[in-house]
């Protein structure tokens, strides 16, 4: 018990010394830029698309081999699981029209309609419990 007595007097000085308050400091000055909300822009043409269409897409147009989304029965390992990923629709266009790493661009290869529509299902899909 007498081991542990230092320690209780310093508790009770720091403790005092605040008056029992717990103190945040607060900045005056920010150095730099502070990141703001960003705002997405989804160009109209792929903004609103049907995401029943955009499944029928999905699965027929060999994004089930690359890719995991649970409402399509996707279990692709080479592209990211879009379940866990759950991408904006403008990720998901700009990823549909101009790929990145492994995925292939589709522009050209899908039309206008069903990049949108493939785009919205994912969007949707990716967000169901």
């Amino acid at each position: 018990m007498r081991g542990l007595a230092p320690f209780a007097v310093l508790a009770v000085f720091l403790t005092a010394g605040c008056g029992g308050k717990v103190v945040a400091p607060v900045a005056d000055t920010v150095v730099g830029t502070v990141p703001g909300q960003t705002t997405e822009t989804v160009p109209s043409q792929y903004a609103n698309g049907d995401p029943s269409a955009g499944k029928i897409v999905f699965k027929t147009k060999g994004c089930t081999a690359c890719h995991t989304l649970k409402d399509a029965g996707a279990t692709g390992t080479v592209g990211p699981n879009l379940d866990v990923a759950k991408p904006t629709l403008g990720l998901a266009v700009d990823r549909v029209l101009h790929g990145k790493a492994a995925m292939p661009p589709f522009k050209g290869q899908l039309t206008t309609k069903q990049i949108a529509d493939v785009a919205s299902y994912v969007v949707k899909a990716s967000r169901q419990g």
